[in-house]
């Protein structure tokens, strides 16, 4: 008997937790279970292939809104060459759906709703042991015994699970062979005792935690085998301070030098001693993702998110100043009571808060959620597929949000991804505001019909020197130098770009400088920033250990000093 467990994941460089989690609950039975995993990036018929050469007496989908249009399809290809082969769900996705879907598609033997790892060692030892009797498995829904597959109405739903013990739960990881290069995701708690109202976590109120002796003996495999990155997926990682100090203590005490770890907390509930601790980490040990939504206060109450705006701003500028853990902060469009002008506020807030990354995520009505229970009283338009996104709102319209699409692009491009920072510094100022800049250079892309293009580095520079063009031309010198700035500070070009300005009158220093300080360094001139030239030396032995860009020296006549 054979069970394979198939996840689609979003990249390559994803792993699915929940599959590896499924297995290992399996105990002596995890030898029936086999894994297989694939990307949304791969032909569908790739993975029907592959299903099918590897001949499961029982497949197994794990769904997300970024599978699941691909394993509705995969189900119904699956039963046409698998005929006889069992097909379960399972995952979020159809975890608050499932008698819909099973309607939908007859050829869908049962789903698994809820937390998986008991349900499916029932269901593996129904299959092993052929016993067939599914009524006794905690959260499965499925077809009665003896009925039509398309017999849409007699469906059986049994009783979801009582919540599990997770140290009970054993360690999925006990293989890292397949890891190399890519991310692995650990859970120290479930749950989340906040009520956002388009969250699913919020779904439960309680927060069950990981018995700490086996999250350090656990965290001590990822830190000896030098993972490059752990992401925990605990919903607000700091939610108790005890656990938190707990995780982050045995991570600065145990650091190997090398392994990121990734968390998600809400910044208004950090403390003195937290930041304390923190000060004293190795530059890129742990960073921090910070869901700030919005900062409207009306939004905020509408999806009963407690915020201490302030607070959360004392603390991230705190974090921001020790210069060692990289921030991600979030804000969502398309809640209750934000507008197009009033989005464009949370933006400039957060912005001015200076997140290594601010990510724009678009609303998401999900099953299960409270917002999709209020979504007509709120006058939430939503696709009617996964991924369930706004289309539009009482107060923003479509237009407005594909407006922000075009903006969310253009914070992508040039601000999250790190390689413009020196221009935008200077450039950003010029403007209104940094959302007013973001959406002119959108305006930019839309009118010189650049958007839907593959760019290369080089060439969005070169965009953005021809937009500077067009709302600055008189500092177009200073601005070219900024931009070539920012190509070197990343890496030692072979090439001198076109737009960098003319270095030949100063060769001689240049010559000099580089007698000094080696081969391995670029050495570049800026003269339209200061009254005399400026010579900068890119070091790219010496890297930021956050940013990994090159140590920049500044040399002036006799004067050095770091930039």
């Amino acid at each position: 008997m054979r069970l394979l467990l198939t996840a689609v994941n979003a990249k390559y460089i994803h792993s699915n937790p929940a599959v590896y989690s499924l297995k290992a609950a399996a105990g002596e039975l995890s030898a029936h279970v086999e894994l297989a995993e694939f990307t949304i990036n791969h032909r569908t018929e790739e993975i029907l292939r592959e299903i099918y050469q590897r001949k499961p007496d029982v497949l197994l989908f794990s769904c997300y809104i970024w599978n699941i249009r691909q394993v509705k399809e995969l189900i119904l290809e699956c039963r046409k060459v698998l005929p006889e082969t069992p097909i379960w769900l399972g995952g979020p996705e159809v975890s608050f759906s499932a008698e819909k879907l099973l309607k939908e598609y007859p050829q869908v033997t049962g789903i698994l709703t809820g937390e998986g790892e008991e349900s499916f060692r029932e269901l593996a030892e129904c299959y092993v042991n052929k016993k067939n009797s599914w009524e006794r498995i905690p959260g499965a829904v499925f077809r009665r015994k003896g009925t039509d597959a398309r017999d849409a109405e007699d469906i059986q739903v049994n009783a979801p699970g009582r919540p599990l013990n997770l140290s009970a739960l054993p360690f999925p990881y006990q293989d890292l062979t397949d890891f190399t290069h890519r991310i692995l995701y650990y859970e120290s708690s479930r749950g989340c005792p906040f009520s956002c109202s388009y969250c699913l976590s919020s779904i439960e109120k309680q927060v069950r935690f990981r018995d700490l002796t086996l999250v350090r003996q656990e965290l001590q495999y990822f830190l000896d085998a030098k993972v490059p990155q752990v992401k925990f997926v605990d919903r607000t990682f700091n939610c108790s301070h005890r656990h938190a100090m707990a995780v982050w203590t045995y991570l600065l005490e145990h650091d190997n030098g090398i392994t990121n770890f990734h968390f998600e907390i809400a910044a208004d509930l950090l403390n003195e001693e937290e930041l304390q601790l923190m000060a004293g980490m190795r530059p890129g040990l742990i960073q921090l993702e910070i869901g700030v939504q919005s900062t409207n206060l009306k939004t905020l109450s509408a999806i009963h998110r407690k915020t201490d705006l302030e607070n959360l701003k004392n603390y991230v500028e705190k974090i921001r100043r020790m210069g060692t853990i990289h921030q991600h902060l979030d804000l969502i469009a398309g809640l209750p009571y934000e507008d197009y002008r009033s989005f464009g506020e949370s933006f400039n807030q957060v912005f001015a808060m200076k997140p290594d990354q601010l990510q724009l995520g678009f609303l998401k009505v999900l099953d299960g959620t409270v917002l999709k229970e209020e979504a007509q009283t709120y006058g939430i338009v939503c696709r009617e597929e996964a991924p369930y996104e706004v289309l539009y709102t009482r107060w923003i319209s479509f237009s407005e949000i594909l407006q922000l699409k075009a903006i969310e692009e253009m914070v992508e491009i040039y601000y999250n991804s790190h390689q413009f920072q020196y221009t935008l510094e200077r450039l950003i100022p010029v403007f209104p505001s940094p959302f007013v800049f973001f959406e002119k250079l959108a305006g930019f892309y839309e009118q010189e019909e650049l958007k839907g293009r593959n760019h290369s580095r080089i060439q969005r520079y070169e965009i953005l020197l021809a937009f500077i063009r067009t709302v600055c031309s008189e500092e177009e010198n200073r601005y070219r130098e900024l931009l070539t700035v920012d190509l070197y500070r990343r890496e030692k070009l072979k090439s001198r770009p076109d737009f960098g300005t003319d270095q030949s009158p100063y060769q001689k220093q240049i010559r000099k400088i580089r007698s000094h300080v080696g081969k391995r360094c670029h050495v570049e001139v800026l003269t339209a920033w200061s009254y005399r030239p400026v010579y900068l030396v890119f070091d790219y032995e010496k890297r930021d250990p956050l940013t990994k860009d090159a140590l920049v020296t500044r040399f002036i006549e006799t004067e050095e000093e770091v930039v």
